[in-house]
């Protein structure tokens, strides 16, 4: 019989990287070449320009324009989005059986609203904290709710 290969995500906002669980009694294994790492850049890096400015809609007065969201929280959002197309490439080469997602609250959130639903139907479970720099042997605790290491 074959082994279930159960992909764990452990993500935040610029980091990632997955772990593989081959069933009971076998542990957490890194899985090689599926460790991401994002833009971590400051709002003063990514927005390095100064504001433009604009006249007010009645009379003379100028003000600065405000940017039309948090460039931080996009770039966030692009690489949970870039997270997702790499596990849907995974899961189309068929890597793994079964998802199970670990991430901040934040990231949780970014990945849910672009899962699609090939990579929806194989998430087994989903965890909202942030792991990522926990060490493999001690992951098992933080997973019992969800797998059995």
């Amino acid at each position: 019989m074959k082994p279930v290969r159960t992909w764990i995500l452990l993500a935040d906002g610029t980091r990632a990287r997955i772990v593989c669980n081959t069933g009971p009694g076998k542990g957490l294994q890194e899985v090689p070449g599926m460790e991401f790492e994002g833009d971590n850049l400051r709002p003063g890096d990514i927005m390095a320009d100064r504001p433009g400015r604009t006249f007010d809609s009645a009379g003379s007065n100028r003000h600065s324009m405000e940017p039309p969201s948090d460039p931080q929280r996009e770039a966030k959002r692009s690489f949970a989005a870039d997270l997702v197309a790499k596990l849907q490439d995974q899961l189309q080469a068929q890597s793994f059986d079964r998802l199970i997602l670990v991430a901040a609250p934040a990231t949780l959130g970014d990945i849910r609203k672009v899962l699609p639903k090939s990579l929806l139907a194989v998430v087994h479970g989903e965890i909202s904290k942030n792991l990522v720099q926990i060490p493999n042997d001690e992951l098992h605790s933080h997973l019992a709710d969800v797998l059995i290491v």
